[in-house]
């Protein structure tokens, strides 16, 4: 059961996204309300990380699909241990959001397991390889049969940590709590969220949302699982088509040359660097070329003025959607390449 304050939060969750018009189920068209039942079968509840996509519905699509095939649909890998790599990949990102929701769930399915032969100690190691920093050369410690789901799932993290960050409160329960009752919150979620992670949909029966595609290089470290495959063949496709619609061929050039030579860590607390980097832009692309930069470098510095700027120039709510979707997962790509540079015997 949900508690009082939590079942209505619960059924409001859309009410959660900001920055662009949430669509409810109610008033949605036919593709998005086949993303958003589906969501809602296998993920509990309508997730606001995938909902806030809906404005473009081919990209709303291509976020479930990954999420699916990756974190929810059965495979080689427990759950709790994808669970963990979500909420470590959550943290490096700075997205207290996604961090209460994974590691709660998390929390939930591995109680008490504390003892070094435990269950816990080896979910642990294998989020402990994908957090931010880790020496070259550490060998995974999981399979390389497991790598097209663990990196799928840091992959799909990388990408949704930024748009969540653009998107929703840092929170997934309702602001001003008592902590109290916020742990109480936390409990029931929790809950929620275990009865939901311990039925494994069937891999691949997300794929048909999206037309197939073939897998580009960059995401070969997926094709020893399908269903994995198809599902990042399909949503690269998808959401690179929605970059060529809303983003403008210099700021994806620039994006391509920054990533070229980016580290993987933010880069720092001023945002000079952005105006240094997009000076050699059109003034009109500049916009664009800010929010684009910072939702994929350090999505968490994104304030109401950038995105005010773009939608001067842009003003639906799908160029929003579909510039910082492409700007997030080009990032999350090329992060997920350097993970699987490290196991190669990852795409076998």
């Amino acid at each position: 059961m949900t508690t009082p304050f939590l079942r209505p939060a619960l059924r409001r969750s859309m009410a959660q996204v900001h920055r662009v018009a949430p669509v409810r189920p109610a008033d949605a068209g036919k593709e998005v309300a086949g993303v958003f039942a589906e969501v809602e079968r296998e993920f509990g509840m309508l997730a606001p990380p995938i909902g806030l996509h809906a404005a473009s519905p081919a990209v709303l699509a291509a976020s479930w699909v990954m999420l699916r095939e990756t974190l929810v649909a059965g495979g080689r890998v427990d759950r709790a241990t994808k669970e963990a790599v979500a909420a470590a990949v959550s943290a490096a990102n700075s997205c207290p959001y996604c961090v209460e929701v994974h590691g709660t769930t998390l929390a939930a399915l591995l109680p008490g397991a504390s003892a070094p032969g435990s269950a816990r100690a080896a979910v642990e190691a294998s989020a402990d390889w994908f957090r931010a920093d880790r020496d070259q050369g550490v060998p995974p410690p999981f399979s390389a049969q497991a790598v097209p789901e663990l990196v799928g799932v840091a992959v799909t993290f990388h990408y949704l940590n930024r748009m969540v960050n653009l998107f929703l409160a840092p929170s997934p329960l309702p602001t001003g709590l008592p902590a109290a009752a916020r742990s109480a919150a936390r409990a029931v979620l929790g809950r929620l969220m275990r009865r939901s992670a311990r039925v494994a949909p069937p891999a691949g029966t997300s794929l048909d949302l999206l037309p197939s595609a073939p897998l580009p290089e960059d995401l070969r470290w997926a094709a020893g699982t399908p269903s994995v495959a198809g599902a990042f063949a399909r949503a690269a496709a998808a959401v690179d088509a929605a970059g060529a619609r809303s983003v403008p061929d210099g700021v994806r050039a620039l994006l391509a040359d920054r990533l070229a030579d980016w580290d993987g860590r933010p880069p720092g607390i001023s945002r000079g660097w952005v105006e240094d980097a997009v000076a050699a832009l059109p003034a009109d692309e500049r916009p664009a070329g800010r929010l684009a930069l910072l939702t994929a470098e350090a999505s968490y510095q994104v304030d109401d003025g950038l995105v005010a700027g773009f939608r001067r120039g842009r003003p639906g709510d799908a160029a929003l959607i579909e510039l910082t979707s492409w700007a997030a997962l080009t990032a999350a790509r090329e992060l997920g390449a350097r993970l699987a540079d490290r196991v190669p015997t990852a795409a076998g």
